[in-house]
């Protein structure tokens, strides 16, 4: 459903004043014009926190974490997602935080009206940006957080313990599923084209917070596998009282306008037409298309274009031959030979799909691409993403926050645990079904199960892997704590494994220094820490991963 933010509530939320920890600040100066939880609609900031959070779920699910659990590459600009070339000036939670100011001032305001849905869908909201906070970086400010209107000594919050935040999440849902349970006219000031995920319908906000309450027990199955059974075995066993996402018409995902560059979708051409623009530079990545080949994946598709000019291997042909016959390129061997000795990567016949190599050293140049610029452009001899990534909005461009793919995966795995009753299968094969019906492809569904049936948890994380295109976040997550998909790093990565969180930011270290420096001595070094010099690695353990043994 599209999403419009009108000037006057634009104009409203641009008086917040954001006081995320608060750093560096001696005196806190009152505004008495300021925007806050005694006069503001709290209609006003609904709009605000979803698409804030959902806008900050895609950019990295589609951005640089996509490229870690590689469902796309870049051949340009592409440090940060093929290599993980992160540091601590990378990534900020600094917007999270700022989301979660203006969700407070929603709570508090709701709270004062008595307006139950907009105390649900706070608290739904709260929950899965601290969620998102807490499983990027791990310990971090939550009791002590967004209160820095109270005085100086809140400025400098102290870190939460990774399991408190859990706790507190799975609080707040719960609350949220009680305060969502009445029926639709049972509530009042919903403003219907505010909600912009789902249009102020009750129900589907309840089945979000419990969904999303099962993501976050599966999240700690590995590490508290009793609270994890126990949460799972009750969202479960009462259907009435716990509804979940189970169809993909329930799905939390938000649609774009496509009216401006800022709420569009971030690859499209309309805004950004450059001939190394983002859409340009993004690729496909080898791992996903060779997998979704091998299952004859009707998604593939829908997610990227064929090749352009497909290459032809020409063995009987003089040396130096490299010509267009027929729409395809046709070389001989010797021009093969020096292309794999400089590049290092052999070349790809395949005339339909071909997806960028992991982390290659000079992906510019990938498969003879020998037109136009080396550094981010578009590739007739590999797959572009499909078209419609170059609109700026469209059916298929949302912004996917949980899926009823994702409920069905998990409950497959919980099944195989014994945490639930029936067996994975069923389970399993309707997480393909709802993914299929999601991407348009669903009356395919007969075929495509008949080649990738159920044959256990490596089956399960690989579709699970597969169905989060576009909210690869998630893949990373369960990488984590599964070690699944077995995916290896390529040759110029900046570790020899996958990174497991974000690195604390330096500007937290330097203004909260005692807190953070208490947080970063909690994490746990790997044995590809490599040059950073301290705990706070991409490769250290946050302690929901300590003691598990995976994902290394």
């Amino acid at each position: 459903m599209m999403y419009q933010i009108k000037s006057k509530m634009a104009l409203l939320v641009s008086g917040l004043i954001v006081l995320v920890s608060c750093h560096g600040l001696e005196d806190l100066n009152e505004n008495p014009n300021r925007i806050g939880s005694d006069n503001v609609d709290p209609n006003l900031l609904v709009p605000t926190v979803i698409s804030g959070a959902a806008k900050n779920t895609l950019n990295l699910g589609f951005g640089d974490i996509a490229g870690v659990m590689q469902h796309t590459q870049k051949d340009g600009w592409s440090g940060g997602h093929n290599s993980y070339d992160w540091s601590n000036d990378s990534h900020s939670w600094n917007g999270y935080y700022s989301l979660l100011t203006n969700n407070k001032t929603l709570i508090e305001k709701a709270e004062t009206d008595n307006l139950e849905f907009h105390i649900g869908v706070g608290l739904v909201m709260k929950a899965y940006i601290f969620g998102m906070i807490t499983d990027l970086w791990g310990d971090a400010p939550y009791s002590e957080a967004l209160r820095g209107d109270e005085g100086a000594e809140f400025f400098n919050a102290a870190f939460d313990n990774q399991k408190d935040i859990y706790t507190g999440i799975l609080a707040d849902l719960a609350r949220a599923n009680t305060l969502l349970s009445k029926s639709q006219s049972a509530y009042f000031s919903i403003q219907e084209d505010q909600d912009v995920l789902y249009g102020g319908e009750v129900s589907k906000w309840r089945k979000f917070a419990n969904s999303l309450a099962l993501r976050y027990y599966m999240r700690l199955s590995a590490k508290e596998p009793g609270l994890a059974e126990e949460g799972i075995r009750r969202l479960t066993s009462n259907a009435a009282q716990y509804p979940l996402i189970l169809n993909a018409s329930d799905d939390a995902a938000m649609s774009y306008v496509g009216n401006t560059g800022s709420d569009s979708w971030p690859t499209n051409t309309q805004f950004d037409n450059s001939p190394n623009g983002a859409y340009f530079r993004l690729k496909m990545a080898k791992t996903l298309v060779d997998a979704l080949q091998e299952l004859d994946d009707p998604r593939l598709a829908v997610w990227a274009n064929k090749v352009e000019i497909p290459l032809v291997l020409d063995p009987g042909a003089p040396d130096g031959t490299d010509e267009i016959v027929d729409g395809e390129r046709r070389i001989s061997q010797d021009i093969v030979d020096a292309y794999e000795d400089i590049v290092g990567e052999p070349v790809d016949y395949d005339k339909e799909y071909i997806g960028l190599p992991t982390a290659m050293v000079l992906a510019g140049a990938y498969n003879l691409k020998t037109v136009g610029s080396l550094q981010g452009s578009a590739n007739p001899h590999a797959s572009q993403l499909n078209d419609i990534y170059r609109a700026a909005s469209g059916p298929l461009l949302k912004a996917r926050l949980l899926s009823a793919a994702e409920v069905h995966f998990i409950l497959a795995e919980a099944a195989l645990k014994g945490w639930v009753s029936g067996g994975p299968e069923g389970h399993y094969n309707e997480g393909i079904k709802q993914s299929l019906e999601t991407w348009g492809v669903g009356d395919e569904y007969d075929d495509y199960i008949a080649g990738a049936a159920y044959g256990g948890l490596e089956d399960i994380m690989e579709q699970k892997w597969i169905a989060s295109w576009s909210a690869a976040t998630e893949a990373w997550f369960d990488y984590r704590r599964t070690g699944l998909p077995d995916l290896q790093v390529g040759v110029a990565t900046k570790r020899d494994a996958l990174p497991l969180r974000f690195y604390y930011h330096i500007n937290e270290i330097d203004t909260n220094a005692e807190n953070a420096d208490a947080a970063i001595q909690k994490l746990e070094a790997t044995e590809y820490k490599g040059e950073d010099t301290s705990n706070n690695s991409a490769w250290s353990k946050m302690w929901l991963l300590q003691g598990t043994g995976k994902p290394y």
